[in-house]
Protein backbone atom coordinates (compact mmCIF):
# COMPACT_ATOMS: atom_id res chain seq x y z
CA UNK A 1 0.00 0.00 0.00
CA UNK A 2 1.28 3.64 -0.93
CA UNK A 3 2.14 5.45 2.04
CA UNK A 4 0.20 8.40 0.94
CA UNK A 5 -3.18 6.07 1.07
CA UNK A 6 -2.16 4.28 4.69
CA UNK A 7 -1.89 8.24 6.14
CA UNK A 8 -5.15 9.17 4.78
CA UNK A 9 -6.86 6.32 5.57
CA UNK A 10 -5.21 6.44 9.42
CA UNK A 11 -5.74 10.05 9.62
CA UNK A 12 -9.50 9.73 8.20
CA UNK A 13 -10.42 7.59 11.21
CA UNK A 14 -8.27 9.77 13.59
CA UNK A 15 -10.32 12.91 12.70
CA UNK A 16 -14.14 11.57 13.04
CA UNK A 17 -13.22 10.01 15.99
CA UNK A 18 -11.84 12.80 17.14
CA UNK A 19 -14.75 14.79 16.17
CA UNK A 20 -16.81 12.11 18.06
CA UNK A 21 -14.58 12.58 21.35
CA UNK A 22 -14.99 16.77 21.28
CA UNK A 23 -18.60 16.60 21.42
CA UNK A 24 -18.29 13.84 24.44
CA UNK A 25 -15.93 16.24 25.74
CA UNK A 26 -18.98 18.92 25.60
CA UNK A 27 -21.77 16.59 26.47
CA UNK A 28 -19.56 15.42 29.79
CA UNK A 29 -19.58 19.17 30.87
CA UNK A 30 -23.67 19.52 30.14
CA UNK A 31 -23.94 16.65 32.33
CA UNK A 32 -21.32 17.82 34.68
CA UNK A 33 -23.38 21.12 35.14
CA UNK A 34 -26.99 19.92 35.95
CA UNK A 35 -26.03 19.04 39.48
CA UNK A 36 -23.58 21.39 40.83
CA UNK A 37 -24.49 23.88 42.73
CA UNK A 38 -25.47 27.43 41.20
CA UNK A 39 -22.35 29.25 42.22
CA UNK A 40 -20.81 26.60 39.79
CA UNK A 41 -22.34 26.42 36.50
CA UNK A 42 -20.59 28.10 34.50
CA UNK A 43 -17.30 25.58 35.08
CA UNK A 44 -16.33 25.78 31.23
CA UNK A 45 -12.99 27.00 31.34
CA UNK A 46 -11.39 23.60 32.26
CA UNK A 47 -12.82 22.11 29.15
CA UNK A 48 -10.40 24.08 26.88
CA UNK A 49 -7.88 23.52 30.00
CA UNK A 50 -8.06 19.74 29.38
CA UNK A 51 -7.41 19.90 25.78
CA UNK A 52 -4.07 21.93 25.79
CA UNK A 53 -5.43 24.79 23.59
CA UNK A 54 -6.01 27.29 26.17
CA UNK A 55 -3.70 29.39 24.59
CA UNK A 56 -5.33 29.87 20.95
CA UNK A 57 -9.05 29.97 23.30
CA UNK A 58 -7.94 33.05 24.72
CA UNK A 59 -6.76 34.51 21.73
CA UNK A 60 -10.46 34.82 20.18
CA UNK A 61 -12.06 35.00 23.40
CA UNK A 62 -12.10 36.99 26.59
CA UNK A 63 -14.25 34.66 28.86
CA UNK A 64 -14.88 30.98 28.78
CA UNK A 65 -18.48 30.89 29.11
CA UNK A 66 -20.82 28.26 27.53
CA UNK A 67 -21.53 29.70 23.97
CA UNK A 68 -17.98 30.62 23.59
CA UNK A 69 -16.43 27.39 24.61
CA UNK A 70 -19.07 25.67 22.13
CA UNK A 71 -18.32 27.84 19.30
CA UNK A 72 -14.55 27.28 20.12
CA UNK A 73 -14.76 23.49 20.51
CA UNK A 74 -17.19 23.28 17.48
CA UNK A 75 -17.43 25.80 14.64
CA UNK A 76 -14.17 27.49 14.72
CA UNK A 77 -12.87 27.25 11.16
CA UNK A 78 -9.38 28.18 12.58
CA UNK A 79 -9.37 26.25 15.55
CA UNK A 80 -7.07 22.73 14.21
CA UNK A 81 -9.39 20.61 16.71
CA UNK A 82 -12.76 21.54 16.39
CA UNK A 83 -15.54 19.61 15.59
CA UNK A 84 -16.08 21.35 12.03
CA UNK A 85 -12.29 21.16 11.29
CA UNK A 86 -11.84 17.58 12.17
CA UNK A 87 -14.84 16.53 9.86
CA UNK A 88 -13.24 19.08 7.03
CA UNK A 89 -10.25 17.18 7.21
CA UNK A 90 -11.76 13.47 7.27
CA UNK A 91 -13.55 14.09 4.64
CA UNK A 92 -10.94 15.76 2.19
CA UNK A 93 -8.79 12.38 3.41
CA UNK A 94 -11.95 10.26 2.43
CA UNK A 95 -11.95 12.38 -1.09
CA UNK A 96 -8.28 11.43 -1.52
CA UNK A 97 -9.03 7.76 -1.55
CA UNK A 98 -12.27 7.21 -2.60
CA UNK A 99 -10.96 3.72 -4.68
CA UNK A 100 -9.99 2.21 -1.29
CA UNK A 101 -12.71 2.78 1.09
CA UNK A 102 -16.41 1.61 0.36
CA UNK A 103 -19.21 4.65 -1.69
CA UNK A 104 -21.17 4.14 1.84
CA UNK A 105 -18.66 4.91 4.15
CA UNK A 106 -17.92 8.28 1.67
CA UNK A 107 -21.42 9.27 1.74
CA UNK A 108 -21.73 8.82 5.53
CA UNK A 109 -18.59 11.22 6.29
CA UNK A 110 -19.63 13.89 3.64
CA UNK A 111 -23.28 13.94 5.31
CA UNK A 112 -21.43 14.38 8.46
CA UNK A 113 -19.85 17.01 7.47
CA UNK A 114 -22.47 18.46 6.00
CA UNK A 115 -24.74 18.67 9.18
CA UNK A 116 -22.52 20.72 11.09
CA UNK A 117 -21.87 23.04 8.47
CA UNK A 118 -25.36 23.17 7.76
CA UNK A 119 -27.17 26.94 7.80
CA UNK A 120 -29.13 26.29 11.32
CA UNK A 121 -26.15 24.14 13.05
CA UNK A 122 -24.60 26.65 15.43
CA UNK A 123 -28.25 27.98 16.59
CA UNK A 124 -29.31 24.92 17.43
CA UNK A 125 -26.01 23.74 19.07
CA UNK A 126 -26.39 26.62 21.77
CA UNK A 127 -30.34 26.34 21.97
CA UNK A 128 -30.39 22.62 22.55
CA UNK A 129 -26.78 21.01 22.53
CA UNK A 130 -27.55 17.92 24.15
CA UNK A 131 -29.37 16.41 20.59
CA UNK A 132 -27.00 18.17 18.93
CA UNK A 133 -23.50 16.65 19.71
CA UNK A 134 -25.87 13.38 20.54
CA UNK A 135 -26.33 13.57 16.58
CA UNK A 136 -22.21 14.31 16.14
CA UNK A 137 -21.66 10.88 18.15
CA UNK A 138 -23.90 8.60 16.35
CA UNK A 139 -22.20 10.11 13.03
CA UNK A 140 -18.85 8.14 13.71
CA UNK A 141 -20.74 5.61 14.97
CA UNK A 142 -22.68 5.45 12.39
CA UNK A 143 -19.44 5.51 10.18
CA UNK A 144 -17.77 2.70 12.54
CA UNK A 145 -20.63 0.09 11.83
CA UNK A 146 -20.37 0.81 8.02
CA UNK A 147 -16.85 0.58 7.80
CA UNK A 148 -17.22 -2.84 9.44
CA UNK A 149 -19.07 -4.57 6.80
CA UNK A 150 -18.38 -2.58 4.12
CA UNK A 151 -15.02 -2.48 3.72
CA UNK A 152 -12.91 -5.51 3.69
CA UNK A 153 -10.62 -6.41 6.30
CA UNK A 154 -6.95 -6.08 5.20
CA UNK A 155 -4.21 -3.51 5.21
CA UNK A 156 -6.41 -0.82 4.60
CA UNK A 157 -8.70 -1.67 7.41
CA UNK A 158 -6.27 -2.08 10.07
CA UNK A 159 -4.65 1.41 9.36
CA UNK A 160 -8.19 2.93 9.65
CA UNK A 161 -9.12 0.90 12.88
CA UNK A 162 -5.04 1.92 14.25
CA UNK A 163 -6.03 5.46 13.67
CA UNK A 164 -9.54 5.15 15.82
CA UNK A 165 -8.19 3.44 18.59
CA UNK A 166 -5.24 5.48 18.97
CA UNK A 167 -7.35 8.80 19.18
CA UNK A 168 -9.92 7.14 21.33
CA UNK A 169 -7.27 6.02 23.76
CA UNK A 170 -6.18 9.44 24.34
CA UNK A 171 -9.54 11.22 24.21
CA UNK A 172 -10.58 8.54 26.85
CA UNK A 173 -7.93 10.27 28.81
CA UNK A 174 -8.62 13.88 28.61
CA UNK A 175 -12.53 12.95 29.51
CA UNK A 176 -11.21 11.08 32.47
CA UNK A 177 -9.31 14.63 33.03
CA UNK A 178 -12.08 16.85 32.71
CA UNK A 179 -13.45 15.53 35.69
CA UNK A 180 -10.24 15.87 37.58
CA UNK A 181 -10.40 19.86 36.46
CA UNK A 182 -14.05 20.76 37.55
CA UNK A 183 -13.19 19.27 41.08
CA UNK A 184 -9.94 20.42 41.32
CA UNK A 185 -11.13 24.02 42.58
CA UNK A 186 -13.09 22.48 45.33
CA UNK A 187 -11.89 19.80 46.80
CA UNK A 188 -14.67 19.58 49.50
CA UNK A 189 -16.86 18.20 47.28
CA UNK A 190 -15.21 14.70 46.90
CA UNK A 191 -16.67 12.04 48.08
CA UNK A 192 -20.76 14.21 48.46
CA UNK A 193 -23.57 13.17 46.57
CA UNK A 194 -22.33 15.98 44.13
CA UNK A 195 -18.95 14.21 43.61
CA UNK A 196 -20.93 10.55 42.70
CA UNK A 197 -23.40 12.07 40.77
CA UNK A 198 -20.27 13.63 38.55
CA UNK A 199 -18.79 10.39 37.98
CA UNK A 200 -22.20 8.84 37.00
CA UNK A 201 -22.39 11.60 34.21
CA UNK A 202 -18.80 10.74 33.10
CA UNK A 203 -19.43 6.86 32.47
CA UNK A 204 -22.71 8.28 30.44
CA UNK A 205 -20.86 10.77 28.31
CA UNK A 206 -18.60 7.77 27.24
CA UNK A 207 -21.32 5.49 26.80
CA UNK A 208 -20.42 3.42 29.71
CA UNK A 209 -22.93 3.54 32.38
CA UNK A 210 -24.87 0.02 31.96
CA UNK A 211 -21.58 -1.47 31.19
CA UNK A 212 -19.61 -0.16 34.33
CA UNK A 213 -22.99 -1.41 36.48
CA UNK A 214 -22.92 -4.81 35.35
CA UNK A 215 -19.48 -4.48 35.98
CA UNK A 216 -19.36 -3.16 39.79
CA UNK A 217 -22.44 -2.03 40.62
CA UNK A 218 -22.33 0.79 42.49
CA UNK A 219 -20.80 4.33 41.73
CA UNK A 220 -17.27 4.55 43.24
CA UNK A 221 -14.48 7.30 41.94
CA UNK A 222 -11.62 4.44 42.33
CA UNK A 223 -13.48 1.61 40.19
CA UNK A 224 -15.09 4.55 37.37
CA UNK A 225 -11.41 5.22 36.78
CA UNK A 226 -10.40 1.99 36.99
CA UNK A 227 -12.89 0.99 34.51
CA UNK A 228 -12.05 3.40 32.12
CA UNK A 229 -8.35 2.81 32.30
CA UNK A 230 -7.68 -0.97 32.59
CA UNK A 231 -10.87 -2.67 31.67
CA UNK A 232 -9.96 -5.50 28.73
CA UNK A 233 -13.15 -5.62 27.55
CA UNK A 234 -15.12 -2.21 26.99
CA UNK A 235 -14.47 -0.55 23.94
CA UNK A 236 -13.67 2.89 25.30
CA UNK A 237 -11.35 1.74 28.19
CA UNK A 238 -7.85 2.75 27.38
CA UNK A 239 -6.27 -0.86 28.24
CA UNK A 240 -9.09 -1.74 25.37
CA UNK A 241 -7.39 0.58 23.02
CA UNK A 242 -4.10 -0.49 23.27
CA UNK A 243 -4.40 -4.62 22.98
CA UNK A 244 -6.26 -3.53 19.96
CA UNK A 245 -4.16 -1.06 18.42
CA UNK A 246 -1.41 -3.50 18.83
CA UNK A 247 -3.41 -6.44 17.14
CA UNK A 248 -3.63 -3.67 14.00
CA UNK A 249 -0.37 -3.19 14.32
CA UNK A 250 1.16 -6.65 13.80
CA UNK A 251 -1.47 -7.51 10.74
CA UNK A 252 -0.14 -4.48 9.52
CA UNK A 253 3.74 -5.19 9.37
CA UNK A 254 3.27 -9.05 9.49
CA UNK A 255 5.27 -9.52 13.10
CA UNK A 256 4.71 -12.05 15.78
CA UNK A 257 2.57 -10.70 18.76
CA UNK A 258 4.91 -9.80 21.82
CA UNK A 259 7.85 -8.91 19.13
CA UNK A 260 8.75 -5.72 17.05
CA UNK A 261 10.16 -4.88 13.89
CA UNK A 262 9.91 -0.96 13.76
CA UNK A 263 9.82 1.62 16.53
CA UNK A 264 6.35 1.76 16.68
CA UNK A 265 5.47 -1.26 17.36
CA UNK A 266 8.12 -1.36 19.82
CA UNK A 267 6.46 1.94 21.86
CA UNK A 268 2.86 0.68 21.48
CA UNK A 269 3.79 -2.41 22.74
CA UNK A 270 6.03 -0.80 25.81
CA UNK A 271 3.11 1.57 26.51
CA UNK A 272 0.71 -1.26 26.10
CA UNK A 273 2.57 -3.36 28.73
CA UNK A 274 2.81 -0.51 31.39
CA UNK A 275 -0.90 -0.12 31.22
CA UNK A 276 -1.27 -4.17 31.72
CA UNK A 277 1.12 -4.31 34.63
CA UNK A 278 -0.19 -1.41 36.30
CA UNK A 279 -2.98 -1.21 38.72
CA UNK A 280 -5.50 1.92 39.74
CA UNK A 281 -4.01 2.38 43.42
CA UNK A 282 -0.95 3.26 41.17
CA UNK A 283 -2.52 5.39 39.51
CA UNK A 284 -3.74 7.18 42.33
CA UNK A 285 -0.50 7.26 44.28
CA UNK A 286 1.06 9.15 41.43
CA UNK A 287 -2.36 11.41 41.18
CA UNK A 288 -4.70 10.48 38.39
CA UNK A 289 -4.40 14.04 36.33
CA UNK A 290 -0.66 13.13 36.66
CA UNK A 291 -0.53 9.95 35.86
CA UNK A 292 -3.52 10.30 32.87
CA UNK A 293 -0.99 13.35 31.73
CA UNK A 294 1.95 11.28 31.13
CA UNK A 295 0.18 8.24 29.57
CA UNK A 296 -1.10 11.42 26.82
CA UNK A 297 2.56 11.62 26.50
CA UNK A 298 3.69 8.52 25.78
CA UNK A 299 0.70 7.78 23.06
CA UNK A 300 1.93 10.95 21.38
CA UNK A 301 5.57 9.77 21.23
CA UNK A 302 3.39 6.20 20.17
CA UNK A 303 1.51 8.45 17.43
CA UNK A 304 4.94 10.18 16.35
CA UNK A 305 6.96 6.78 15.60
CA UNK A 306 3.55 5.68 13.53
CA UNK A 307 4.05 8.48 11.29
CA UNK A 308 8.06 7.79 10.94
CA UNK A 309 7.73 4.54 10.12
CA UNK A 310 4.97 4.27 7.99
CA UNK A 311 3.96 7.74 5.92
CA UNK A 312 7.13 10.01 6.46
CA UNK A 313 9.18 10.47 3.26
CA UNK A 314 12.71 9.68 3.25
CA UNK A 315 15.75 9.82 1.02
CA UNK A 316 16.32 7.04 -1.32
CA UNK A 317 19.71 5.77 -0.88
CA UNK A 318 21.05 5.28 -4.14
CA UNK A 319 24.42 3.59 -3.22
CA UNK A 320 26.30 6.55 -3.99
CA UNK A 321 29.76 6.99 -2.49
CA UNK A 322 30.83 10.40 -1.37
CA UNK A 323 34.45 11.88 -3.51
CA UNK A 324 36.61 14.43 -3.03
CA UNK A 325 36.49 17.24 -5.15
CA UNK A 326 39.74 19.03 -5.53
Amino acid sequence: MLSRVADSIYWMSRYTERAENVARFIDVNLHLMLDLPVDRKQQWEPLVTVTGDHDLFTQKHDKATRDSVIQFLTFDFDYPNSIVTCLRAARENARSIREVISSEMWQSINESYLFVTSKDARDEAISDPHPFFTRVKMCNQHLIGIREVTMSHGEAWYFSQLGELIERADKTSRILDVKYFILLPNAEYVGTPYDNIQWAALLKSVSALEMYRKRYHRISPGQVADFLLFDREFPRAIRYCLINAEESLHNITGSSPGTFSNEAERRLGRLRAEIDYADIKEAFEVGLHSYLDSFQMKLNTVGNAIFDTFFALHPANLGVTAVDVE
